[in-house]
């Protein structure tokens, strides 16, 4: 049975959950078209009950979060204006619909969520309201305007402040780049920042702080490959590892009595849910009947007795579940419609490994991992594959839902989504093999997928398209200048095309970070503009198709533009789209829809005719 693309942009999900009560969740769903806030009850008889929307913008919503005070059902939501990613944030009552703008007079500012005071009566968050290229933290009082409460002079941005028990500091995650963060407390009155943690090229996470106030749960990998949770003592900066597996502690909570600790382990690419007792040390996984569940979004019901969290599969669109602690159930609590696509013509994919050119620290052939989704009964005729990059590049694909995909492998292509070095999830020192210099290894890993393909019968290495958005645009626009005569087509969205141009017109809170991933135009220019696709126009000759956003702060439109003016000179099919209500990337069906619809058209033109 096949659907047109038009029903998979239709597949709809829920994401984002904050708790209201021990009862009712409030989330992100997309199911209007546009992504918008959401609430619902929890069933005791494990019904899922209908949500009840709670907001009714002209753009989506990028974040929500509920106060954490007993009996008050209000929630802070944060919206952007097509796509610019000035969020700002909007107090929201939902038992009576009223609404309250807190950040009047800056929507000009870029606002990054921080934290509630556990009596709900102020909140924290960051914002660049002062220097476009600095991020402050901010204290405000419901009722009141913001006050500053921490200059900060240093690029890059603060995470996930959150407030001490006694109200009186603030213990923030400054990232100054991917792979480069400190921890900094700040006592409010004062406005004074203590950093506490040395060195660079350390990651911090999931900041919360432990009862007393003198500890902190953290994520990092301080000393180690991969992520772990470990204590911190606030006055010291000691670090002393609490949870520590083979591969990365993904995602980390802390339940309201500060016993509990709610985390995700990133098991290859699969991911597991656990809860750990702090005073007893016992740890349990949550029921997870279903293979490969993605999972994320952890918070605890203010009875601690359940965890809210989001799942998908590859062949399960994204929802809302909870896992009911004490007897031991996990179920979702909303059900997100497939629109009406039979789930069960859904493919899940495999894990396979493929060698690439060099070798690894221990002298063996380096496999770099990626998911291989096929169509069921291929039959004598080779498939054509689309080869999937994802962006970051400190990303990683998961075997998570994916319209796309699943449209593509029900009409007979294959599907390869390789993780190459530089993604996250197999390890600190792999996510660094693509640093500056070593960028067009990752380039070549990419390349190598092609041997992987020749080597399966049921696939036609003739017919072998990349497609990719961000900096998997990048790697798309590299890939065909720099191994031209492997790809038969490709798909670039919001793309880097020169990372010179890239580094000069990127907003200027984004500058600094990205220039420690990518190198900087002080020092590494020269090299910059040697591995730039745009500087390497001669060597395509696959068609290209190219999707932009006009309000894209990240990767300006100026990036599609100027390498679609280059090639028009040229004998190459090209083709733009640009949506003047999106940003990086599309958030609202109506221009999925369009965009989409063309790209399967024109995968169709070149890998079928």
């Amino acid at each position: 049975m096949r659907f047109p693309i038009e029903r998979y942009m239709n597949v709809q999900i829920a994401y984002s959950p904050t708790v209201l009560d021990n009862e009712t969740v409030a989330f992100i769903s997309n199911m209007t078209g546009t992504p918008e806030a959401f609430m619902t009850k929890i069933d005791p008889d494990g019904k899922i009950l209908w949500a009840t929307q709670l907001t009714f913008a002209q753009d989506r919503i990028m974040s929500v979060q509920a106060s954490p005070a007993a009996d008050d059902l209000r929630l802070i939501y944060g919206r952007d204006v097509g796509g610019n990613e000035n969020q700002q944030f909007v107090l929201l009552n939902t038992n009576t619909g009223e609404e309250t703008l807190l950040t009047a007079g800056h929507t000009d500012a870029m606002h990054l969520v921080g934290s509630w005071t556990p009596d709900g009566k102020a909140l924290s968050f960051a914002g660049n309201r002062r220097n476009k290229g600095l991020f402050d933290l901010y204290v405000q009082e419901i009722g009141s305007e913001a006050k500053l409460v921490y200059q900060n002079q240093t690029a890059g941005y603060l995470w996930q402040s959150t407030f001490s028990p006694d109200k009186s500091r603030l213990l923030t995650m400054h990232m100054m780049g991917s792979f480069d963060t400190q921890l900094i407390e700040v006592d409010i009155e004062s406005g004074e920042g203590r950093v506490l943690t040395s060195g660079t090229g350390v990651r911090y996470f999931d900041v919360n702080y432990l009862a007393d106030g003198t500890q902190a749960l953290i994520r990092t990998d301080k000393d180690r490959d991969f992520i772990y949770a470990a204590i911190m003592n606030i006055e010291s900066g000691a670090i002393e590892p609490l949870i520590v597996p083979d591969w990365d502690v993904n995602e980390l909570t802390l339940s309201h009595d500060k016993k509990t600790v709610a985390y995700t382990v990133n098991n290859d690419g699969n991911t597991e849910l656990y809860l750990h007792n702090l005073q007893t040390g016992e740890t349990r996984q949550a029921p997870q009947p279903d293979v490969a569940a993605v999972g994320g979004g952890l918070q605890f019901t203010p009875d601690d007795t359940k965890v809210v969290y989001t799942s998908t599969l590859a062949t399960r669109t994204m929802d809302i579940y909870i896992w009911d602690t004490q007897n031991n159930i996990t179920r979702p609590i909303t059900e997100s419609s497939h629109a009406g696509i039979p789930t069960s013509t859904f493919i899940a994919p495999d894990l396979i490994r493929y060698p690439t050119f060099d070798k690894d620290d221990n002298g063996n052939k380096r496999t770099i991992p990626a998911w291989i989704y096929k169509p069921e009964n291929t039959g004598d005729t080779l498939l054509p594959v689309v080869v999937i990059v994802h962006g970051g590049p400190e990303g990683q694909s998961l075997p998570n839902f994916s319209g796309l995909i699943q449209y593509l492998v029900n009409n007979d292509y294959a599907v390869v989504v390789p993780n190459v070095r530089g993604s996250v999830g197999y390890g600190k020192a792999y996510s660094h093999l693509d640093d500056v210099r070593l960028r067009m290894d990752s380039v070549a890993d990419l390349a190598h997928v092609i041997d992987w393909i020749k080597a399966d019968s049921d696939l036609d290495e003739e017919r072998v398209a990349v497609y990719g958005g961000s900096y998997g645009g990048f790697m798309v626009l590299s890939a065909i200048t720099s191994y031209p005569h492997l790809w038969k087509a490709a798909v670039d969205i919001v793309g880097i095309s020169n990372f010179v141009t890239f580094l000069e017109n990127t907003s200027d809170y984004r500058r600094a970070h990205r220039e420690a991933e990518y190198g900087s135009l002080e020092h590494d220019r020269e090299f910059l503009q040697s591995i730039s696709p745009s500087n390497h126009i001669h060597a395509i000759s696959a068609p290209l198709l190219v999707i932009h956003g006009a309000n894209d702060p990240r990767v300006p439109l100026s990036e599609a533009e100027q390498l679609v003016e280059a090639l028009e000179g040229r004998e190459i099919p090209v083709d733009l789209l640009v949506f003047d209500d999106e940003g990086h990337g599309l958030a609202k069906l109506k221009n999925k829809l369009v965009a989409y619809a063309r790209v399967v058209e024109f995968f169709d033109d070149y890998l079928k005719q």
